[in-house]
C-alpha cells in the first residue's frame, strides 16, 4: 500500500454492483486481530473495533471480538464476515498471539486452526504455516502502523480450522492442519450462486444491448486488467463472471437469441485453475461445486503425447501453478496450453453458438500469458 495516497475506506454496508453485500477475507480478519492485539500490547488501549489497510490504497474497520494480554504479549480474536459469499470460513473465528521477537523481521506461526505447507507447488514454501503472501504483507502493515516496525512473532489460529478445513481443498493440496489464511484484495464480493447468476444476466443483456463488437468474461482481476489494457474493452462491455462460468454463457445466449444481435467476439481471459475446469464439465468452477483442473490438463497432456510421467506428475499436482512451473521446463509445455486454450474455446462455443468467435487467453498467476486460441469465424 501507497504511502503517498491517502487510503479509501471501504465502506461494507454498501452493497456491492449486484446488490449483495460484500465481506472480507481471513487475511483481514487476522490482520485486524493483529491490529487489536498491538494497540493493546503497545498503546495500552483496548478496542471494540480496528482499521487495517488493504490492498490498493483501500483500508477498512473490522470489528474486534475479544481482546486481552498474555504472560508474553496480546491475544485479539475476529470473526471472518464473507458477507453474501458461500464460503466455508464465513463465521470463523481467527486469533491471532503477537510477541516481541527482538529481530527486524516478523515471523509467522501456524496456530490450531491454521494448516501447514507439506507439499510444494502452493506460493508458501514447505513448513511454512498457511498464510499467504498478500495476508503476511497485510500483517505486517498492520504492525508498521501500530508498533513503527515488524519485529514480532505473530501466530495466527483459527477456531474449530481443522474442521472447516475438510471442507476445502486443504487435504488434497497438502495444507494440514487447519484452514488457510488467504486474500488478495482482503474483500469478499459477494458471489452466490442464484443471485450471481441473475446479476450475470443483466451484465449479459447490458452489454448485448450497448451492440458491442466484443464482449469480455473473466473470473477475476487477471482477466479484467488484460481487456482494460490490452484490448481497451470498455467496463460495460466487460462480465466478471467468478465461478460460474455456465450460467454466465447461457445469460449471453439468452440475451443474443432474445435481441438477434450477431456479437462478433467473445474473449474468456483468465487463470485455467478456474477455466480448464470446463472441461471436467463443471460449469460452476467453485471448489465447493468442482473438481480439480489438473485432471483435465493432464488428460490434454496425454492426447498430445506427452511421456507418462509429465501426465502423472500433472495429474498429482497439488496446484495448477505447480503445472505451470512443470510444463515450463518441458519441450511440449506451451502445446498444452494451447491445446487447453483451443479445448476450453470449444467447450465455451458449445454453450454461445450464436457468438461468431470465442477467443481463450490464459495467464498464470503472475500475470505470464499461457496461451490463446479460438474457435469461429475469425474475428
Amino acid at each position: 500500500m501507497s504511502l503517498a495516497v491517502t487510503p479509501t475506506r471501504v465502506n461494507l454496508h454498501l452493497p456491492a454492483e449486484n446488490g449483495l453485500r460484500r465481506g472480507f477475507t481471513t487475511g483481514s480478519a487476522a490482520t485486524a486481530a493483529l491490529a487489536a492485539a498491538l494497540r493493546l500490547l503497545v498503546q495500552g488501549e483496548c478496542l471494540k473495533q480496528v482499521t487495517i489497510g488493504l490492498p490498493d490504497d483501500h483500508e477498512l474497520v473490522v470489528p474486534v471480538q475479544a481482546v486481552r494480554r498474555t504472560d508474553a504479549g496480546a491475544y485479539a480474536e475476529v470473526v471472518k464476515d464473507g458477507g453474501d459469499d458461500p464460503d466455508a470460513t464465513h463465521g470463523a473465528t481467527l486469533w491471532v498471539t503477537v510477541t516481541p521477537n527482538g529481530a527486524p523481521e516478523m515471523t509467522f506461526h501456524a496456530g490450531e486452526g491454521v494448516g501447514t505447507v507439506t507439499a510444494p507447488g502452493l506460493r508458501v514454501p514447505v513448513g511454512e504455516p498457511a498464510i499467504n503472501p498478500v495476508p503476511r504483507e497485510m500483517l505486517r502493515w498492520a504492525a508498521r502502523a501500530v508498533a513503527g516496525h515488524e519485529g514480532f512473532a505473530v501466530t495466527v489460529g483459527c477456531v474449530n480450522g481443522a474442521e472447516i478445513a475438510r471442507r476445502t481443498f486443504n487435504p488434497r493440496l497438502g495444507i494440514v492442519g487447519g484452514i488457510s489464511v488467504l486474500g488478495t484484495t482482503g474483500l469478499v464480493e459477494p458471489m452466490s450462486l442464484e443471485a450471481y447468476a441473475a446479476s450475470v444476466e443483466v451484465y449479459a443483456r447490458v452489454a448485448v444491448h450497448a451492440r458491442p463488437r466484443a464482449v469480455v468474461f473473466t473470473p477475476g482481476k487477471l482477466g479484467r486488467d488484460y481487456a482494460r489494457s490490452a484490448l481497451g474493452v470498455p467496463p460495460a462491455a466487460t462480465v466478471q463472471m467468478s465461478n460460474f462460468v455456465g450460467a454466465a454463457m447461457g445469460a449471453l445466449q439468452g440475451a443474443l437469441e432474445e435481441t438477434g444481435h450477431s456479437l462478433a467476439l467473445l474473449l474468456v481471459a483468465g487463470h485455467p485453475g478456474k477455466l480448464a475446469k470446463v472441461l471436467n464439465g463443471d460449469w460452476n468452477t467453485h471448489s465447493a461445486h468442482s473438481g480439480m483442473a489438473m485432471n483435465a490438463l493432464a488428460r490434454v497432456a496425454q492426447t498430445l503425447g506427452l511421456d507418462q510421467t509429465t501426465v502423472q506428475a500433472l495429474q498429482s499436482a497439488n496446484t495448477v501453478d505447480a503445472c505451470v512451473a512443470l510444463l515450463a521446463a518441458h519441450e511440449a509445455g506451451a502445446q498444452v496450453w494451447q491445446e487447453t486454450a483451443r479445448q476450453i474455446a470449444a467447450a465455451l462455443h458449445g454453450r454461445a453458438p450464436a457468438v461468431q468467435t470465442i477467443r481463450v487467453a490464459l495467464f498464470a498467476l503472475d500475470g505470464t500469458p499461457l496461451a490463446e486460441a479460438r474457435t469461429g469465424a475469425p474475428a
